[in-house]
């Protein structure tokens, strides 16, 4: 019986790997970023919009070869871009406004997304890469950013949200996953990866207002985007620094803890602070549509 890996949630025999090998040796001349290019058309690999997912077949061959698999050509340093920056250097910093008071003093609330490359965009990259405790950089996959501003035009808040966890126990315990159907459903929910209030904001019960808020539209804004449908929020709360009170109050659901690995893991030794599991289901029968192998 051929022997299979799980890589990148994608089973890999020997006719896979050695069909990669063959790619190398048959294209001496191709960077990484053109074999990830081939994998993706040969393997069917398209984001529903029809984009190629590149970042998903470059994440797999650098875990092949980081396991000795899988022999790439070195990297181009020369070819490769810098990172990009959040904003850009000649941004011109938001000023800030102490925003104090209860909560019908400011709202309603007006929540944007903004357009790429817009000052509004710009300045959800400096609030977050600033003011927030994991920092930012740039996105990565399917992703959606808000700006919310008070009722007089003040930007309040930011969130971002992004791509769900590969894999975590206790979320795929909740939702009835097996590693087949979690691969082919994963794209059916999103993971706040940022929430900030600004620093200078000081309002109670904005939080939970906040979340409130977005859950009751994201679904439309994400199809809007992306093309195909979320049925349910994750977010994952570091214990060590938070209660998740906000997201409690936005009738959230803990429903377990990480068990202190990331992604970057491969040998099981790093440790990162455990963090507990908060999710939103969006849609009422979200566990007979996540669980569906159609």
């Amino acid at each position: 019986m051929e022997k299979t890996i799980i890589c990148q949630g994608r089973s890999i025999g020997s006719s896979e790997l050695d069909w990669l090998n063959n790619i190398v040796c048959d294209h001496p001349d191709w960077s990484r970023h053109r074999i990830t290019q081939h994998i993706c058309t040969q393997w069917d690999w398209y984001t529903h919009k029809g984009q190629l997912k590149t970042f998903a077949a470059r994440s797999l061959i650098d875990k092949l070869e980081r396991q000795e698999l899988l022999t790439l050509p070195p990297i181009q340093v020369n070819y490769r871009r810098p990172p990009r920056s959040a904003y850009p250097k000649d941004f011109k910093i938001p000023q800030k406004y102490w925003v104090k008071g209860t909560l019908d003093e400011h709202t309603p609330l007006t929540i944007k997304i903004p357009a790429p490359n817009s000052y509004e965009n710009h300045c959800v990259g400096y609030y977050l890469k600033n003011h927030h405790y994991l920092g930012f950089n740039q996105t990565v996959g399917e992703s959606l950013k808000y700006l919310i501003q008070d009722r007089n035009g003040r930007d309040i808040a930011c969130l971002l949200f992004g791509s769900a966890a590969w894999k975590t126990a206790d979320r795929d315990k909740f939702i009835g996953w097996g590693a087949k159907v979690r691969e082919q459903n994963l794209n059916g929910l999103t993971n706040n990866t940022r929430f900030l209030i600004l620093p200078w904001v000081n309002v109670p019960n904005l939080a939970s207002h906040i979340l409130g808020l977005v859950s009751r539209r994201i679904q439309k804004d994400w199809m809007g985007q992306y093309g195909h449908p979320i049925h349910m929020m994750e977010t994952f709360v570091d214990s060590s620094c938070f209660k998740g009170t906000c997201y409690k109050a936005a009738n959230w659901l803990c429903i377990g803890e990480t068990k202190g690995r990331s992604r970057q893991d491969q040998d099981h030794i790093l440790s990162v602070p455990i963090k507990t599991i908060w999710v939103y289901p969006l849609t009422k029968k979200f566990q007979q549509i996540l669980c569906d192998e159609k």
